[in-house]
């Protein structure tokens, strides 16, 4: 039974995030929406823009798509899938003295 709430645990972790970056978007998509409505409206002279639905939408947005990003990345280096860019680097051993001595 441990198992079954461990995972669901974790598949929680990933449809949060991944929620929250489907209604920032939602938020952006429907901040230019209203604004272009607003434009082919004959009797609004002056249209605005919603700068902070559009801004908050945007940080909701980038914060869902970054944690699942960083999820996929950190396990994928430790399935060791990653190209040789992005391991992490090991130091070089040290170069033993060809014998020669001044």
């Amino acid at each position: 039974m441990k198992i079954v709430i461990s995972r669901l645990i974790a598949v929680l972790l990933l449809v949060i995030p991944g929620i929250a970056a489907a209604y920032g978007f939602l938020l952006m998509k429907d901040a230019v929406f209203d604004y272009f409505a607003q434009l082919g409206n004959v009797e609004l002279n002056d249209p605005h823009f919603a700068w902070l639905r559009f801004a908050i939408g945007f940080v909701v947005f980038l914060c869902g798509v970054a944690f699942i990003g960083g999820w996929i990345f950190f396990r994928d280096r430790k399935h060791n899938y990653l190209s040789s860019r992005f391991r992490p680097k090991r130091p070089r051993p040290p170069k033993a003295n060809g014998g020669s001595q001044s």
